[in-house]
């Protein structure tokens, strides 16, 4: 599994410009199981999804098609770990 931090790099006016296109990527990807949860970073200056276990070269393809990175107004972090204890009713994240 992995944290992906989003950080933006460019004014939120401009951000904002791509927000429509990089919500229905995210609806896309999370449909596909590929994103398991993304919401936004307080304060806003950026965001944070958690990723399915994927390799890392499969991630990095994912996370260019984000149109906050190809329309240059924000880049990623990633770091990736194995959850070993999860809440009760969170146990498939063990597999993830």
């Amino acid at each position: 599994m992995f944290v992906v931090t989003v950080t933006y790099t460019a004014p939120l006016n401009e951000v904002d410009r791509w927000r429509p296109a990089h919500g229905d990527w995210l609806n896309q990807v999370i449909a596909q199981r590929l994103l398991l949860v993304a919401g936004r970073q307080v304060p806003l200056t950026g965001g944070v999804y958690f990723a399915a276990e994927m390799t890392p070269e499969e991630l990095d393809r994912l996370l260019a098609t984000d149109p906050y990175v190809v329309n240059n107004v924000a880049t990623h972090t990633v770091v990736r770990f194995t959850p070993l204890l999860v809440a009760p009713g969170l146990e498939a994240l063990k597999d993830s």
